[in-house]
């Protein structure tokens, strides 16, 4: 029977500090990375959990991520725009840091509009999205990635993985929040079975050649799909245009032609939108937020979830039991902290 170890949360999140702290990062980047990477692991989301923790060291390593980096935000010029530039870091760092002003300004205008320039990125959108819904908004965030999905109709890869995620505030229950990949799957997911040793499901990816595989390797070396075909697609080249060339930042082809590898994190920008329900409601009959759980009630009344149920149904457990980390997790953090960059 495989070992398991529970740790608290807060324990986590200091182990995994500690190990980027080793590795020279400042405090407002490595706390926020940790942050970001232990609620990945908290909520079962194991592709953007602590195995993100190797990806984070190697991108260091290779001087392509500024971990000493002290984001700044640009003074308030009257817009609905937040400007916060990364300085070369994480872009958790720098949203961190730009939240109060996002959410400032969305109160008071209706909506706002988080603009993160020269960051590197490359955990979940959904931390993000709570951040915001957790102050009564409404939040849709999008990014890059680098060149890994082939358009609809193509066979080499052009477009990202393009993460796009959604949140709704509930006053009584969990925030509604999606948060996906516009590829079929995220690339980490492919690199998890590929260490599993496990085959693809078919429609996931294509090979080098640009023909159907279910091998991870080669879609590794090739292309993988976006979801829904031509729509993913279309969505895909949208997060391109808005969070790439509209905020005056690389896009996915441009971001693998600065890394050259795809075995580092990519860099890129964000943009981060939020809304005001009440605002946008005003002077309509009906209170949003009711109308809204109605909504959730009719949906899950004919048998259907709601995303990240079981997200939330796992920090549940993890908060309750634990988080729980295999025999070969805990030894890998320990080598982490030890040997730093020599455990790559």
């Amino acid at each position: 029977m495989m070992s398991v170890t529970r740790v608290t949360t807060e324990a986590l999140q200091q182990q995994i500090e500690a190990i980027f702290a080793a590795a020279g990062f400042n405090a407002a980047q490595g706390g926020a990375m940790a942050r970001v990477l232990t609620a990945g692991e908290r909520d079962h989301c194991k592709s953007h959990g602590i195995y993100r923790i190797e990806g984070t060291l190697r991108t260091a390593m290779a001087g392509k991520v500024n971990v000493s980096a002290e984001p700044v935000v640009a003074p308030d010029d009257g817009s609905a725009l937040v400007r916060a530039d990364a300085k070369g870091g994480f872009a958790n760092a720098a949203f961190e840091l730009a939240l109060p002003a996002l959410v400032e300004k969305a109160r008071r205008l209706g909506m706002a509009a988080l603009v993160i320039n020269d960051c590197t990125h490359l955990a979940a959108l959904w931390p993000e999205v709570e951040a915001i819904t957790a102050h009564g908004l409404a939040a849709m965030v999008m990014c890059p990635s680098y060149a890994t999905v082939a358009p609809t109709g193509g066979t080499k890869p052009f477009l990202g993985t393009n993460p796009f995620a959604f949140g709704w505030p509930r006053q009584d229950s969990d925030p509604y929040v999606f948060d996906f990949a516009t590829s079929v799957a995220a690339r980490g997911e492919v690199e998890l079975h590929r260490r599993a040793g496990k085959q693809l499901p078919e429609g996931w990816a294509l090979d080098a050649e640009g023909n159907p595989t279910t091998d991870p390797e080669a879609a590794l070396q090739g292309a993988m799909l976006p979801f829904g075909g031509h729509k993913g697609s279309a969505i895909s080249t949208m997060i391109e245009l808005m969070a790439a060339i509209m905020i005056g930042d690389m896009t996915s082809p441009e971001v693998l032609d600065y890394l050259g590898t795809t075995t580092l994190a990519p860099r890129h920008g964000e943009l981060i939108l939020a809304f005001s329900p009440e605002a946008f409601a005003r002077g309509r009959a009906g209170d949003p937020f009711a109308r809204a759980e109605a909504l959730f009630e009719a949906i899950i009344g004919q048998g259907a979830r709601l995303p990240s149920q079981r997200r939330f149904r796992a920090r549940a457990e993890s908060a309750a039991e634990g988080i729980s980390l295999t025999e070969s997790e805990t030894a890998q953090l320990e080598r982490f902290l030890t040997q730093g960059f020599a455990a790559l």
